[in-house]
């Protein structure tokens, strides 16, 4: 029998994370499009963005009709590498821009997030905007395909930090990190070690 779950954050109620997620305004808007394949994963960061950001919106699927209505009045970039891609601290700071801008962030593995592109042609054409440079990923819990590779909710907070300076939102990451201390602790202090790497207690 599963545990009951929180309705809100879809934690269970013992793990619940409500009161770490913040409720933060940003100038540009956030547009989150997640493969099912990401709904019920246990560490699903995209959620926690969705939550902690006011202008904010989570929409899953692998096909996305109202696409177009989405970006409709918006400056809208894909946070997506492709060899046209801008670095996204040289675009102008979202307050300075005559249209509202939309930040378009797909979320699944590498493979599921081409996927998304492939089958959603308006997604696949928009300008594209990659992050700078930055520290390692705080997802200690995976295997990153690569070093500079990041949770959702990790890019979201990069990303905005970088279009809205001086305003910062690692407010975002506290549910993120209670989240993936919880699953270290659930796993144990040498498993966590032998499979990822990290530092058994009292080392």
């Amino acid at each position: 029998m599963s545990r009951p779950a929180c309705a809100r954050c879809q934690r269970p109620l013992s793990l619940c994370l409500c009161a770490l997620i913040p409720s933060l305004s940003s100038h540009t808007r956030i547009l989150l499009l997640q493969h099912p394949s990401e709904r019920r994963h246990p560490l699903n960061t995209a959620r926690l963005a969705a939550l902690g950001l006011a202008n904010a919106q989570l929409e899953i699927g692998e096909t996305f009709a109202d696409l177009p209505r989405w970006l409709a009045g918006h400056e809208a970039w894909l946070l997506f590498p492709g060899p046209e891609a801008v670095t996204i601290d040289r675009l102008p700071p979202a307050s300075a821009t005559p249209a509202k801008r939309l930040l378009v962030i797909p979320d699944g593995t590498w493979r599921k997030a081409r996927l998304l592109l492939h089958t959603n042609p308006a997604l696949a054409a928009l300008p594209r905007a990659t992050l700078p440079p930055g520290p390692p990923s705080r997802y200690r819990v995976r295997k990153a395909p690569a070093a500079e590779a990041l949770s959702t909710v990790e890019a979201v907070v990069a990303a905005l930090n970088a279009l809205e300076a001086p305003a910062r939102f690692e407010a975002l990451l506290a549910p993120f990190d209670a989240l993936i201390d919880g699953q270290i602790a659930a796993m144990g202090a040498e498993t966590f070690a032998r499979n990822h790497g990290g530092p058994v207690r009292g080392d």
